[in-house]
């Protein structure tokens, strides 16, 4: 089993930045993609930015520009650094873990709040 554990999350004014992190725990395989999906309320929960454990990298075009994914190998952990956040941006944060070999698991952290707002 892996457990997730996200930190970072809160409220900020429009144009300000914020970092989220995930550490993984547990039984984890290193041929792995990690990354954040969102949901705001009333929306479909959406991909926002994932990683590969090779550094491939992939973005919402919502985000491109404006949010950063990198992660630490070593410590089984991914960051989203998040620049120049809108209000559009608020939103539930949650962070997987999916492996990329069969049977192809998916692991999910509890969810951050972020809050974008004057």
């Amino acid at each position: 089993q892996v457990q997730l554990v996200e930190s970072g999350g809160g409220l900020v004014h429009p144009g300000g930045s914020l970092r989220l992190s995930c550490t993984a725990s547990g039984n984890i395989f290193s041929i792995n993609a990690m990354g954040w999906y969102r949901q705001a309320p009333g929306k479909q929960r959406e991909l926002v930015a994932s990683i590969t454990n090779g550094g491939s990298t992939n973005y919402a075009d919502s985000v491109k520009g404006r949010f950063t994914i990198t992660r630490d190998n070593a410590k089984n952990t991914v960051y989203l650094q998040m620049n120049s956040l809108k209000p559009e941006d608020t939103a539930v944060y949650s962070c997987y873990l999916r492996d990329l070999l069969p049977p192809a698991a998916v692991y999910w952290g509890q969810g951050t709040q972020v809050a974008v707002s004057s």
